[in-house]
């Protein structure tokens, strides 16, 4: 039954393609050797592939030598091959490097300014600040001298910046190649950065375009522009401009700007010495600025004046005679307390002639004299006795009676603080606020003559007492204000009512808020020295009102003009009649009371001390026909004195500022009460008090009181605390 069976089974027949490759099959020789897949090797095969070897020595020999010629082909060619390949790379270096160059002038040329801004730009305004008589007092901005032509320059100026900024000047174009040459050199020699290979242009195009960062940009950059330059501008033009552009230190850009503040004359007019200093700053101008650094000046001068000589621009002879004659001893414009001024107008600019966007010319109502003599008063009385009554700053404001400010000083030294003392701060005025509360009761009836008590008073629990804590009973109301009485001064406040004496202050000018309580009789309310000498000016000109103010008229550099002060229509704002007893009561206090120090020899004067609170702020305001001029010492952080007064160290410098003020000025009188003054107010006085013993007779209407004696009414005790802490808040006042 299974004979006929094979053991493999059935087989299908195959046809075409693979009935073909039905018997194609792989062995071990058809595959790739590697790894686990080579061939295993039998013995016998093995044996006999070594005795075939051994016995074919013929081929062997013909191998070796045909290995040998392919070796000296293969080293022929590659010999020729390594020198084309090193000219070749050359070149294809050389192309990406040209490549990489004009890459790098496109890069920096698409991050400058567009061409069409490419035009010399137009200086920084600056504010020039003139005084009455048309001096420069100061500057705000970069002091940019007016441009001066190469031709009116004296030859031996634009040489000396050649000679020692550019000696191949003429011969470039722009970029000096020999010069960056030597640059490296000399650097490399001294290892460090000791020489550049700017060029005049290049230094023109930084100043004009560019900032002064250093950085590889901004060098090609410089590069660039500087060539453009070249092309646009003639060698004497780009000079001349490079001359009237380049900074020279202290704020001052161009050759007669640099020539005006150094020498005090036109770039027009420098001598050899001079040209070669100014040269000398283009290196460094801060650090060899000579009113900063006279010696380094001097001696970068030597080193510019032997350029001259080796350039053959001067002689031996005219280098050795310019040596150390430079007159660099000129007080640089706008210095010390006028820059107060200076700080006080650019606040007041905005208002007047809105955004500036080209140079100015302010002129204004201070007199360069009056300021400088306002100036020494303050420093000097400090100086000397600063130490003794623990005072350390001053301010000083000075004005005609209509308001325009002749002098100011904010501080005593301008470089270490800029606060303005004058303007900005606000203090206590003490007793010399005293004068708004008797011009009150002036005009509700009393007069210079009306009788009060000065006695102790008691305001809910406050008793404020006298600076010397004597008391004289009945005296007028000149009396208690020259002698400063602080119970009559507090009577009279409450008896026209605070809120009046507040609206007065601020009627005459008082600008600051003020409490309308019962202290504001002693000046407990803070105000501004220019506002309080700016309200006591209608005093002095008989009770008009007054705006302080300092700018008379703004035109640009051209003559144009921007802004003229108008005259004002002055109210009146205070009676004749008042303003005239208020200028008779006083005088009084200038001549027997607080102020007695204070004289102006021939000038009738008037005024009013105050001392704050525990002698933290010393004032006077006094005033005659042609000044009104308010003092005031003190400390910044409102710490005490040692017992400064307003009749003290304020008097002082007062007096020595007007004795100078008025030398030469014809005398004028105050203005007086016309007709004088009704005695109808000292008839209802005397029903209530006894008046004063025998009267002698008194300018301007009035007559001078005899000095008050001691009444006999002694003060409330004052012991214990609450009398302690009135004294110290209140006793002070003067």
């Amino acid at each position: 039954m299974g004979l006929g069976k094979k053991k493999g089974g059935r087989k299908e027949p195959l046809f075409g393609l693979p009935a073909a490759l039905a018997d194609l099959r792989l062995n071990p020789a058809d595959r790739i050797p590697g790894g686990d897949d080579k061939p295993k090797k039998s013995a016998k095969s093995s044996a006999k592939r070594k005795s075939e070897d051994a016995g074919d020595e013929p081929p062997r020999e013909r191998k070796a030598q045909a290995g040998r010629s392919g070796a000296k082909r293969r080293s022929k060619s590659r010999g020729g091959f390594g020198l084309g390949r090193l000219v070749y790379w050359g070149a294809v270096l050389s192309l990406w490097g040209v490549i990489a160059v004009i890459g790098v002038v496109i890069y920096v040329g698409a991050h400058l300014p567009p061409i069409q801004s490419l035009e010399i730009p137009k200086r920084p305004p600056t504010i020039q600040i003139v005084g009455i008589d048309g001096s420069m007092l100061a500057q705000r901005g970069e002091m940019a001298g007016a441009n001066v032509a190469l031709q009116d320059l004296p030859p031996y100026l634009p040489k000396a910046f050649i000679a020692i900024e550019d000696r191949r000047f003429y011969s470039h174009f722009g970029i000096d190649p020999v010069g960056i040459a030597r640059a490296l050199v000399t650097n490399v020699l001294h290892r460090g950065v000791s020489q550049g290979g700017s060029t005049l242009t290049q230094q023109l195009a930084k100043n004009l375009f560019l900032t002064q960062e250093r950085t590889m940009q901004r060098k090609l950059q410089e590069a660039e522009l500087a060539i453009w330059l070249e092309r646009k501008h003639s060698k004497n033009e780009i000079l001349e401009l490079y001359l009237n552009r380049v900074y020279f230190g202290s704020g001052a850009y161009g050759v007669e700007a640099a020539a005006q503040r150094y020498f005090g004359k036109s770039a027009k007019n420098v001598t050899v010495a001079e040209a070669a200093m100014l040269a000398g700053l283009v290196k460094s101008p801060s650090r060899l600025a000579p009113n900063r650094n006279p010696e380094g000046a001097e001696a970068r001068a030597q080193i510019v004046l032997a350029a001259m000589a080796d350039a053959k621009f001067i002689t031996d002879a005219q280098a050795k005679a310019s040596i150390g004659h430079p007159s660099y001893n000129v007080k640089p414009a706008g210095a010390g307390t006028i820059n107060y001024v200076a700080d006080w107008i650019g606040e007041v600019l905005d208002d007047l002639v809105g955004q500036i966007d080209e140079s100015i010319k302010v002129e204004t109502t201070i007199d360069p004299k009056l300021q400088s003599v306002a100036e020494a008063a303050i420093i000097d009385e400090l100086a000397a006795k600063s130490v003794k009554f623990n005072v350390s700053q001053g301010a000083l404001v000075a004005m005609t009676p209509d308001g325009a400010v002749r002098a100011m000083v904010g501080g005593r030294n301008y470089s270490e603080s800029q606060y303005n003392r004058a303007v900005t701060a606000k203090r206590q005025p003490g007793s010399s606020f005293k004068p708004f509360v008797y011009l009150t009761a002036l005009e509700q009836g009393l007069t210079p003559d009306t009788l009060r008590q000065d006695a102790p008073i008691e305001v809910k629990g406050w008793r404020p007492e006298n600076y010397t804590h004597e008391y004289f009973g009945a005296v007028t109301l000149t009396q208690a204000l020259a002698m400063s009485l602080n119970t009559v001064a507090i009577r009279l406040g409450l008896e026209v009512g605070p809120k009046n004496v507040v609206r007065t202050a601020h009627r005459l000018g008082i600008s600051s808020k003020l409490e309308p309580n019962a202290s504001i009789a002693l000046g407990t309310s803070e105000v501004s020295v220019v506002e309080l000498v700016g309200a006591y000016a209608p005093f002095a000109n008989g009770g008009l009102t007054v705006a302080p103010h300092v700018v008379t008229r703004i035109r640009t550099l051209s003559g144009k003009l921007l802004y003229m002060r108008q005259a004002e229509e002055r109210n009146q704002v205070i009676d004749p009649r008042y303003a005239g007893m208020m200028n008779a009561m006083m005088r009084e206090t200038l001549i027997s009371g607080t102020a007695k120090k204070a004289e102006i020899p021939g000038w009738p004067a008037a005024g009013k001390t105050g001392t704050s609170q525990d002698y933290r702020d010393a004032w006077f305001i006094g005033y005659t026909a042609n000044l009104v001029t308010g003092v005031w010492l003190g400390n910044d952080d409102n710490s005490p004195t040692k017992k400064a007064t307003g009749g003290g160290l304020p008097v002082e410098v007062w007096t020595r500022f007007m004795k100078t003020a008025h030398e030469g000025v014809p005398v004028a009188n105050l203005p007086s009460s016309p007709g004088g003054w009704g005695l109808s107010n000292l008839a209802q006085a005397a029903s209530q008090v006894s008046p004063p013993t025998a009267a002698a007779p008194m300018n301007n209407g009035g007559y001078r009181p005899p000095p008050p004696t001691r009444a006999n009414v002694r003060p409330e005790p004052a012991a214990g605390l609450d009398g302690w802490l009135m004294d110290r808040l209140f006793g002070g006042n003067r």
